[in-house]
């Protein structure tokens, strides 16, 4: 797990007052920050800087916040908070579909961006990600181990399976399924979702859930009928379905 003095942030904002602003910001919390305006530039200093946290302005000249992310998710499984001026609800679906772990609408406050990275870093980081390598003919001994019908996920390793098949999870939604399976009978409300996997209690924010449910299911392979592997419980929230006959 990387430790807090050694934890990097990489700002990109073309707004040179806002970059300084988060720059600032990241740095007083112990980050080693870089900043970039360009969205290209991003991408390759996610590949040679491997930063841990990435603030993302939506709208950057050239290739927008969008395509940057989408981008960024091809090389790594780095938080992503997402910064618009916007206040467009498809920009946002679009971001969370990309990939995006948070959103931030402009303006903000240093004091809610601070706790919205402290909530993403009190996730657990364990692992280099999901999606690399081949299937373990085996479960490491003392790694937790979560089975539902044909989905595995081995909790310490950071990897999630269905049949033989690695899935290939943001990091948000590795720690969804976890949730969902370590307790596969209960119902989670939005809100508990939000206390568990994003740390937060901002009621406002149970859309996010709901998104990255959606891009979960999608990942999982869940057939158009209902209710798949995930079930929407009417009112309350999500449980994983029974697959017993």
């Amino acid at each position: 797990m990387t430790q807090q003095d050694d934890r990097r942030a990489l700002v990109v904002e073309d707004d040179e007052d806002i970059r300084s602003l988060i720059e600032f910001t990241l740095g007083t919390q112990g980050f080693d920050v870089r900043a970039t305006e360009s969205g290209l530039e991003a991408v390759e200093l996610v590949r040679t800087f491997d930063p841990d946290l990435v603030t993302l302005d939506l709208g950057l000249p050239g290739i927008d916040g969008i395509e940057t992310c989408r981008r960024i998710r091809e090389l790594s499984d780095v938080y992503v908070v997402m910064i618009t001026a916007r206040d467009d609800e498809i920009d946002r679906l679009l971001g969370l579909e990309t990939g995006a772990d948070d959103f931030l609408s402009k303006p903000f406050s240093v004091r809610e961006l601070k706790a919205r990275v402290n909530a993403l870093f009190r996730r657990p980081r364990r692992g280099v990600g999901v999606g690399a390598g081949p299937a373990p003919t085996a479960p490491v001994p003392d790694h937790e181990v979560l089975e539902h019908g044909p989905l595995r996920v081995d909790v310490d390793g950071r990897r999630a399976f269905r049949g033989a098949e690695e899935l290939s999870l943001t990091r948000t939604e590795f720690d969804l399924l976890t949730e969902l399976m370590r307790t596969p009978a209960r119902v989670w409300t939005r809100e508990a979702l939000l206390r568990s996997v994003w740390g937060t209690e901002w009621a406002s924010d149970t859309h996010l859930v709901e998104v990255h449910i959606g891009n979960l299911r999608r990942k999982l392979g869940d057939p158009s009928e209902k209710p798949g592997f995930i079930r929407t419980v009417r009112g309350v929230g999500y449980r994983m379905e029974s697959l017993e006959a």
